[in-house]
């Protein structure tokens, strides 16, 4: 599963641009189903991984695309912010 994530994670890598909207939290523990939270997750305490701009059509989509990224699979958090 997690070699899947990770070749999912490197088809996201299409890139986008523009202004950051409100970020929802998207996880999806061990694929077992994917929960999504309003608002940020960033902390000073904890260290952030990377990030992607990737193209979808709504957060929703966004929301799918995330969900099987090694971080949200692996009991991580992928914050998902759109921009406008």
């Amino acid at each position: 599963m997690r070699d899947d994530a990770h070749a999912h994670d490197a088809r996201l890598r299409a890139a986008g641009a523009g202004i950051a909207g409100a970020p929802v939290q998207v996880r999806n523990h061990d694929g077992a189903g994917t929960s999504v939270v309003n608002g940020a997750f960033l902390s000073a305490a904890l260290p952030i991984a990377g990030f992607a701009i990737i193209e979808a059509a709504s957060v929703e989509e966004a929301v799918e695309l995330v969900a099987k990224t090694p971080c949200a699979v692996a009991h991580g958090v992928v914050e998902v912010w759109p921009l406008q």
